[in-house]
């Protein structure tokens, strides 16, 4: 028994009428017929009484047309699932993320792309950024937001948005009005600093401050942005944090902007070269489009944001 007898007979039972059948069925009238006694055949049960000018149920039939309207409806869905998840739109995606990535467009795209996903499921999964590296290698997560790119012979970055430095200052600093500071002014001040084994991203910190002849005075050090800017904003001390940080604690915080050379960085989604999930590729290119642009706390002090890069094609196995 194959899907189109089913096919078959599900129309002949609504039309009950073999010619208009075939025509609906775009096939002429005897292969019909053969289709249809054929099905009988191997069921071993007639399903339509045949007369010269019409055609009825059976009672079988009749039971026999509930069931198949099921299945035929079931398999409608199934195809139309397996085409959604062979497009990317259908699916499961596990991305690992830290806090900091909360303050800024992340739940905007999450809410978006759930909106206008509604087949694919996005969990997050927050987590410091060096566990994400280890969740992505063992496949515990299938994307990592991270404000640093990794290239290796097992994963590789895509750069999604625009996250620039700023240093930020608590509100009544004697620098806080400053719409532009070089990092060499900050040279005594008390530094609150991400601890060094958290991520990457943190000894990148530290070590602009070198080049800028700057060796941070370290007062506080704590695992996440969001700890950061709420001691800065206590007045402990000063920090260099991503510009879409910063909005949430506009009230105490002040931010000013660094020169290029220091300021330049992004967000990235970082996944697995081999992977070849299409939900997952999807996300990352929506991610990658996406226009939501870091917030800055005060728009006259920072300027634009610097646009959003184009999508860039899925990274590939080496």
């Amino acid at each position: 028994m194959e899907i189109r007898h089913l096919r078959y007979f599900a129309v002949l039972a609504e039309e009950l009428n073999f010619t208009r059948a075939a025509e609906r069925l775009h096939m002429s009238q005897p292969p019909l017929s053969m289709q249809i006694a054929q099905l009988e055949r191997e069921l071993g049960v007639k399903l339509f009484v045949r007369g010269n000018r019409r055609v009825a149920l059976t009672e079988a039939g009749q039971a026999f047309l509930s069931d198949v309207r099921t299945v035929l409806a079931r398999v409608k869905d199934a195809t139309a699932r397996v085409r959604a998840v062979d497009a990317g739109q259908a699916g499961r995606v596990e991305v690992g993320l830290s806090g900091s990535h909360f303050l800024g467009p992340v739940p905007h795209l999450i809410a978006h792309y759930t909106r206008t996903h509604p087949q694919v499921s996005i969990l997050l999964n927050e987590m410091n950024p060096a566990s994400q590296i280890d969740a992505l290698r063992e496949r515990r997560i299938d994307v990592s937001i991270s404000r640093t790119a990794v290239d290796d012979q097992d994963l590789c970055s895509i750069p999604i948005w625009p996250d620039p430095l700023v240093a930020a200052l608590p509100a009544r600093h004697r620098l806080a009005s400053r719409r532009r500071l070089a990092l060499a002014e900050l040279a005594e001040e008390p530094f609150v600093m991400l601890r060094l084994d958290t991520s990457a991203f943190a000894g990148r910190l530290y070590e602009l401050c070198l080049r800028a002849g700057v060796r941070p005075r370290v007062v506080q050090t704590v695992a996440e942005i969001p700890a950061q800017l709420a001691l800065v904003g206590a007045g402990l001390g000063v920090a260099l944090v991503p510009v879409s940080t910063v909005a949430h604690f506009a009230g105490s915080v002040a931010a000013c902007r660094l020169p290029a050379a220091v300021s330049g960085g992004g967000v990235h989604a970082v996944t697995r070269r081999n992977a070849r999930q299409r939900v997952v590729e999807a996300f990352v290119q929506a991610a990658a489009r996406w226009q939501a642009q870091p917030a800055a706390p005060d728009p006259a002090a920072m300027g634009p944001a610097p646009a959003a890069p184009a999508p860039e094609p899925a990274c590939r196995p080496r």
